[in-house]
């Protein structure tokens, strides 16, 4: 299992709970890390609207995502 934790603010993390309320793509750990479930992340996009934005790329940036991990825990 690959995993990539990213630090995140509090307001980052508030805008991630907003835009995915999808519990089989963003949940919560027992610790309150906020944990996206990449492949579901991927279909949850295909999904949106063409003038949606994509939520994680939005907030965190592209350049900080692995989407070879299985998971990305944002701390």
């Amino acid at each position: 299992m690959s995993i990539q934790e990213i630090g995140v603010t509090n307001n980052q993390r508030k805008q991630l709970l907003r835009a995915i309320k999808n519990e089989d793509v963003l949940f919560t750990d027992d610790n309150g890390d906020l944990v996206v479930n990449v492949a579901a992340y991927l279909v949850f996009k295909e999904t949106l609207k063409p003038r949606d934005a994509d939520p994680i790329e939005v907030t965190i940036g592209v350049e900080n995502l692995d989407f070879n991990s299985e998971f990305f825990v944002f701390t």
